[in-house]
């Protein structure tokens, strides 16, 4: 891996250990709370085809994965990400729960899991974070059964609109400063808009996972702040190609 990407994954790895006790409460401030139908959209996509094997990668404290058990009890949902203190929060919150879920260490560039592992992968706002997106989608493509769903729930550049001035400024400046003060970390608040201003559009992204081998589509919520994308892995080996349509709810 180059070091720059070390560097990279090492820097976030760091920033979300330390943001992890505040990471709850600022999520419910900094969205007013709208982020739980976000994520309840995410949920329902996953389960479209009632997958029996699940992993829900940058778990972060579990927000997905306990939402995904609770909706489909019979599943086995596997929560990963790389910052240990953050697994610790989501194993407790799992255990008052009444929930059984694995929570593992997990490096989206070296997933620890055999090929066609899952039937479905969710991800919640993590996918920005990662140090290299195609490696990324290729390991996620691999651990993927033929037939099975990846769903990514990402913030993409704010849109170029009265809705996205609005939302830039908050973002830039107040987000920053709301953060920093529950967080004491201000430099992870500061991270967080740069982030989105540099990840790539929904067609952008939608056309990478075609390359890694998805046939893709995506949604977007509140007026195009939040991108859902869907990419569904063929039964039988074809081709990469990307099927891309976007539909705005």
């Amino acid at each position: 891996m180059p070091d720059s990407t070390q560097e990279k994954a090492k820097r976030v790895q760091q920033m979300f250990s330390e943001i992890a006790p505040s990471y709850d409460l600022l999520n419910r401030v900094l969205s007013a709370g709208v982020d739980r139908s976000w994520r309840v959209g995410a949920v329902r996509a996953a389960l479209e085809k009632r997958p029996k094997r699940i992993l829900d990668l940058a778990t972060g404290t579990g927000d997905i994965a306990l939402l995904l058990k609770k909706l489909a009890p019979d599943a086995e949902i596997v929560g990963g990400d790389f910052a240990q203190p953050m697994l610790e929060l989501a194993g407790q919150k799992a255990r008052r729960s009444g929930l059984e879920i694995p929570f593992v260490e997990a490096d989206a560039l070296a997933l620890p899991f055999a090929d066609s592992s899952f039937e479905a992968v969710t991800i919640a706002f993590g996918f920005r974070n990662f140090a290299d997106y195609n490696r990324a989608l290729r390991e996620l493509y691999r651990v993927i059964a033929p037939g099975g769903r990846l769903v990514i729930l990402e913030f993409p550049p704010p849109p170029q609109s009265g809705l996205g001035a609005v939302y830039r400024f908050y973002f830039t400046r107040v987000l920053p400063l709301i953060g920093g003060l529950i967080s004491r970390n201000a430099a992870a608040y500061r991270y967080l808009p740069l982030s989105v201003e540099h990840f790539p559009d929904p067609d952008i992204l939608g056309t990478m996972m075609g390359s890694a081998g998805f046939h893709t589509h995506y949604r977007l919520y509140t007026g195009g702040i939040v991108a859902l994308h869907l990419g569904d892995k063929p039964w039988q080996e074809i081709p990469p190609s990307t099927l891309r349509t976007g539909e705005t709810s």
